[in-house]
């Protein structure tokens, strides 16, 4: 018998009659993160898939299953995850199995405990009697040991499911959420600062599947920053998989704006232009949603009325998923995905190169339609959507996979 991996979730156990379609999709999404690694088995029961790697020999098998288990803990849907081993239905089998597999747990520990869980009821023993008895069996083997029940250092499962038994000592939770494909396509305002990446996350985490536009002004805005765009894609694609990126060129809006527009209201309407630009292209790739990084009062395009005058051009739902964030919550999640580092590099975008020196916090929509209507806009949007440039940036591959 081998180690094999489990894989939980919890929030798609609740969704009745669409279940097996949202665990369509997480299998399938577990196989395109898989895919690189090697050849798996997969197959699902009671809320679990189970992950074997088709491979001969020992040490290879146990580096897939580690390799595998660091994808698997950002692929959301996953409540929880563990490696296993597995035993036959039979309790001398599990105990004979158990006190060499969980050695290395329960050596450096001080306290344990077992639970079991008998999805299996034909069992013989019930799940108090296998906790009792193989408890007795492991304080044997490791005197060291003592049984707390309430904050034990180590849990030990039994797991008796319809064709094996399974023991685990290190269930880890999963990234959770909804499988990144069951709440549809949205396109994502990125921008090289530390909010968008965030916001592409907290979306990606509730099965929005991800496309990211981008607005470039050379020469204000540098090749370098591009590339700052490109690498913080690349560590979002491990969380959002495959994703679509446009980088629209927007040059000429901008030095339109600054020529024949009052300076106080500059932001509001390059944001406006942006999000007109950004729903012709999310219509494109068949979006039903705007996704921006935006957090209320952050800045002067994030006031209550600033938001309202940008969301009036956009003829789809606009979601802001940081909304009521402050920064250091938004700092928080970008560290554990690993885009700060990159957001925070020195290169400018288009939104800071051209920032006024007094915004308009409280624009009137009335007074923005206004003054947009002076110019006609439409030749230079036309010319950015169709100047617009598409990249596809897949699964990220870790250097030694093969």
């Amino acid at each position: 018998m081998r180690e094999i991996i489990l894989v939980k979730y919890g929030e798609m156990a609740l969704k009745g009659a669409n279940r097996s379609t949202f665990e369509d999709v997480l299998i399938r999404n577990i196989r395109f993160r898989l895919k690189k690694l090697g050849k798996f088995d997969f197959s699902k029961a009671q809320s679990t898939i189970y992950i074997v790697p088709q491979e001969k020999d020992d040490q290879r098998y146990g580096e897939l299953l580690e390799r595998a288990m660091e994808r698997l803990r950002k692929v959301f849907g996953i409540a929880a995850l563990c490696r296993a081993m597995t035993c036959e239905k039979d309790f001398a089998d599990i105990s004979s199995r158990a006190i060499p597999y969980l050695r290395e747990p329960l050596t450096a520990a001080k306290t344990f405990k077992v639970e079991a869980k008998r999805a299996d009821k034909s069992f013989p023993m019930k799940s108090p009697q296998i906790c009792a008895e193989l408890g007795g069996i492991i304080l044997e083997a490791y005197p060291h040991l003592k049984v707390d029940v309430n904050t034990p250092d180590v849990t030990v499962t039994v797991e008796i499911r319809d064709t094996h038994a399974y023991i685990h000592a290190a269930r880890e939770k999963g990234a959770g959420g909804l499988p990144v494909g069951t709440a549809g396509n949205a396109m994502l305002l990125l921008s090289g600062g530390i909010d968008s990446p965030v916001a592409a996350y907290m979306m990606a985490k509730r099965g929005v599947r991800i496309t990211a536009v981008h607005f470039a002004s050379p020469p204000y805005t540098s090749e370098r920053a591009l590339d700052k765009v490109h690498a913080l894609c690349e560590k979002l694609t491990p969380w959002c998989g495959s994703m679509a990126f446009y980088c629209v060129p927007f040059t000429e809006i901008q030095e339109e704006l600054e020529r024949s527009c009052p300076e106080e209201f500059f932001t509001i309407l390059m944001r406006r232009l942006m999000m007109e630009i950004a729903c012709r292209l999310a219509k494109e790739e068949q979006c039903g949603a705007i996704v921006t990084g935006e957090s209320l009062g952050q800045v002067a395009s994030q006031t209550l009325p600033a938001i309202a005058c940008t969301d009036a051009v956009a003829d789809m739902p606009v979601l802001r998923p940081l909304i009521g964030m402050d920064k250091t919550e938004i700092i928080e999640i970008s560290r554990k995905i690993d885009t700060y580092e990159t957001s925070i590099l020195p290169f400018e975008d288009c939104c800071t190169v051209f920032t006024p020196r007094h915004p308009k916090l409280r624009p009137r929509l009335d007074e923005v339609e206004e003054i947009q209507a002076e110019v006609d806009f439409a030749p230079l949007v036309d010319k950015a959507v169709a100047g617009a440039e598409k990249k596809v940036f897949a699964q990220h591959i870790s250097e030694g996979d093969v």
